[in-house]
């Protein structure tokens, strides 16, 4: 009894445990990373709050109040009231053409960035995952016919297809979703496929099959599995390319539509004022940029320690290392 309390007493806290993993250790020791992925976190939780923590609404039109710059304030007519009132105002980041609150129109215009490049990745990963897997696995004639379809829509451009799907349904949230889905499943086919075709080699593919495990089962319990880390690293970096080409469609006025927002939006809408009013179009292109940037960051942070000819530079840098001055 007494030998089992003291056992008790020695197990480590779940939390100390973690923090001593290496790869826990390497994410919280690279300073790069830390600030990229806060940053992310930052923008994912405005996103998903932003009627919460927008201070007004995003379609309040303040002609009077056109084109504030950064930090200014100014009485704004409340027409939710009744009769309506005048209060005034502070805007942290300005207002647009419109007279709306540049903060506002920037949280919610995270929201279809982030929900863009998301569920384009999920939806266009979803196909092209299940298309892998049938032509690594069963190949034969199977997977002649998926990578010769994979030939043909990877020789069409990605903008030159976005528009052409978009002329034809017409602009709209749902539609650029299904452009993803239809432009970019052939990187997640590809990559899956050929980490299929070594992983059926397998000395435990064997073995499973030996012991009458189905194909669903092999596929589902021992394949897929081992396509987590490089598909998790490939969507990393697919999302800013989606909130990129987002923008783009956007700008070219076959994106998001009014009045609806997003940062390739607010763009468009603030081209022709870039002159006289600067801060329409720096603001929502600074976040595009800082978020893409930062996608592309923890992308390049996540593949490098899922391989293992790379996590060495990661995880070699220990406390010995570090007080001799030794950098990697």
């Amino acid at each position: 009894m007494q030998n089992e309390t003291a056992t008790l007493k020695r197990r480590p806290n779940l939390l100390v445990a973690a923090w001593r993993r290496p790869l826990i250790q390497a994410f919280f020791g690279d300073a790069i990373t830390l600030v990229s992925a806060t940053f992310l976190l930052f923008v994912i939780v405005v996103a998903a709050f932003a009627p919460l923590v927008s201070p007004h609404d995003p379609e309040d039109q303040q002609l009077r109040l056109r084109h504030l710059p950064p930090g200014s304030s100014g009485m704004a007519t409340d027409r939710t009231a009744d009769p309506p009132v005048q209060d005034e105002r502070y805007f942290l980041l300005g207002t647009d053409h419109l007279g709306r609150d540049m903060v506002t129109r920037l949280f919610y215009g995270a929201r279809i960035s982030i929900a863009v490049g998301g569920l384009g990745v999920l939806v266009s990963g979803i196909i092209g995952i299940f298309l892998g897997l049938m032509a690594g696995y069963y190949r034969g004639w199977v997977d002649d016919v998926i990578m010769r379809t994979v030939d043909v829509f990877m020789s069409v451009p990605l903008l030159l297809l976005a528009l052409m799907v978009l002329y034809i349904l017409g602009p709209s949230f749902t539609n650029i979703i299904i452009v993803f889905a239809v432009a970019r499943w052939m990187l997640y086919c590809r990559v899956t496929r050929g980490v299929v075709l070594s992983l059926r080699e397998q000395a435990f593919v064997d073995a499973a099959r030996a012991i009458g495990c189905s194909d669903g089962r092999i596929i589902g319990r021992h394949i897929v599995p081992n396509l987590i880390t490089p598909l998790l690293t490939i969507a990393a970096l697919e999302v800013p390319r989606n909130i990129l080409t987002e923008s783009t469609l956007s700008y070219l006025g076959f994106g998001i539509q009014p009045p609806q927002s997003s940062w390739g939006l607010m763009l468009a809408q603030g081209r022709q004022y870039i002159v006289t009013a600067w801060w329409v179009v720096v603001i929502p292109g600074t976040s595009i940029f800082l978020t893409a940037l930062t996608f592309n960051l923890f992308g390049v942070w996540l593949r490098a320690v899922s391989d293992p000819l790379q996590r060495w530079r990661w995880l070699r840098a220990s406390k010995e290392a570090k007080e001799a001055g030794i950098q990697y």
